[in-house]
């Protein structure tokens, strides 16, 4: 009988010992889904890449904060190279570990979008009533089968950068706002000086593949998903017959050093670069902070012989809500305020170009201290038509992978440029026809 007594007792002991925990786990689990913590506040995580090196970043979560007390963002920072990579990784678990991803690019996108890792937005649009046509068609370049997985905040369009302080100090006249690539291999030829350490190069291609490739889409006669890439061949001459002559610096290099285009711009390296619009706001930056010291001034991207100046390449940053994530409403009013008007204001103070672009925002760009004050500069904003680097396909994280392989084949000279675009060409026509 006393056996019975006391094995009841520990059974009762055992079960209100394990309703007291599990009251615990829950609360515990409440906050770390997202639920809100004892104070009321709510954590949004936010996946973004090289969170130093993006200016507005910073401004534009204060003044969200700042409107919204019971909401933190947390930034996971991830490096540039490895962001899609490593985000993937952190995605197919299923965890909601990750409530707002910073889409960096259309093969990433297009990848989430296929593996079902994106929330559709689309409810959210309506029920909010925001309109898409403020960005200026960006936002319907995302659809896919006519949904919508993410909202476009940044649209960032390719330059030409300079070093006023090495055309100065050789006496050679600036870049201008209609050039050709045949004018601009020139200029850099020219522009080049000394040797070892002390070299100045006349431009700088960093690693991507699109430094080489997109100049030969400007035309509107190709795009980079198709079967057949021999039209990029005047365009890899180009830059191995610059490697060659030292006017730019060796490919594999940079990509064993893994060097980032801002060192070697800021460290004055180089007299040109070509780079997109989102590099306007680290130099900005850089410069208030007294990490950079140059005097450097932008112009349109080079262009072919039969294409008008201020043809570019244009690239679409986004924002999208992880489809695990179990704090979907709070993540989209974050979303809609950093991917709408108020973000885009805040984005342009910093020197970026965003989403939402008007005269106003230009005007905001072009006044901010440490953007060059000369006219050519200011111009350089103004584009006539602007291609999209990566097409959404269904293919193209596939698609990018053969491309960036064969691209590091042949600017490594592991292979001659005909043959790695024939085998670009042969990749990713069986990758289409799959």
């Amino acid at each position: 009988m006393k056996m019975k007594k006391l094995i009841s007792m520990v059974l009762a002991f055992t079960l209100t010992a394990t309703v007291l925990i599990g009251c615990g786990n829950s609360s515990s689990d409440n906050k770390a889904q997202g639920g809100t913590d004892s104070s009321g506040k709510v954590t949004l995580k936010m996946a973004v890449w090289d969170k130093d090196k993006t200016a507005y970043l910073k401004p534009v979560i204060d003044e969200y904060k700042a409107k919204n007390s019971n909401v933190d963002i947390e930034l996971l920072d991830i490096s540039s190279a490895e962001y899609q990579d490593k985000l993937s990784v952190m995605l197919s678990g299923g965890s909601d570990d990750i409530d707002i991803i910073t889409v960096k690019d259309t093969p990433g996108y297009s990848s989430m979008v296929n593996k079902n890792q994106l929330e559709p937005l689309d409810s959210y649009i309506s029920k909010d009533s925001v309109k898409l046509d403020s960005y200026s068609g960006t936002a319907e370049q995302l659809k896919v089968k006519d949904k919508l997985y993410a909202l476009p905040f940044r649209s960032d369009f390719w330059l030409l950068y300079y070093n006023k302080d090495v055309f100065d100090k050789a006496k050679i006249a600036y870049p201008t706002n209609d050039m050709t690539w045949a004018q601009y291999e020139e200029l850099a030829k020219k522009i080049a000086s000394g040797d070892g350490t002390n070299r100045i190069y006349g431009t700088h291609d960093h690693t991507w593949r699109s430094t080489v490739q997109l100049p030969a889409v400007l035309d509107g006669k190709n795009q980079i998903i198709q079967k057949d890439y021999s039209f990029l061949k005047p365009y890899y001459e180009m830059a191995l017959r610059m490697q060659k002559d030292k006017i730019m610096m060796d490919y594999a290099s940079l990509k064993t050093g893994s060097i980032h285009y801002s060192g070697v711009f800021e460290n004055n390296q180089t007299a040109m670069l070509p780079m997109g619009s989102w590099f306007m706001g680290q130099l900005m930056a850089d410069k208030e902070k007294g990490t950079a010291n140059m005097n450097w001034g932008v112009v349109k991207y080079p262009h072919a012989d039969d294409v008008k100046p201020g043809t570019t390449i244009g690239t679409i940053t986004s924002l999208a809500i992880n489809s695990k994530s179990s704090k979907k409403d709070k993540a989209w009013d974050f979303v809609k305020f950093f991917t709408g008007e108020q973000g885009a204001a805040i984005i342009a103070k910093a020197g970026t170009i965003p989403a939402i672009k008007s005269d106003d925002v230009i005007k905001t760009i072009t006044s901010q201290k440490g953007f060059p004050t000369d006219e050519e500069s200011k111009k350089a904003l103004e584009t006539v038509k602007t291609y999209l680097e990566m097409p959404v396909n269904a293919k193209s994280a596939a698609i990018e992978v053969i491309l960036n392989e064969e691209h590091d084949l042949i600017m490594t000279g592991s292979i001659n440029v005909d043959d790695g675009l024939k085998e670009m060409g042969k990749r990713v026509s069986e990758e289409l026809e799959k």
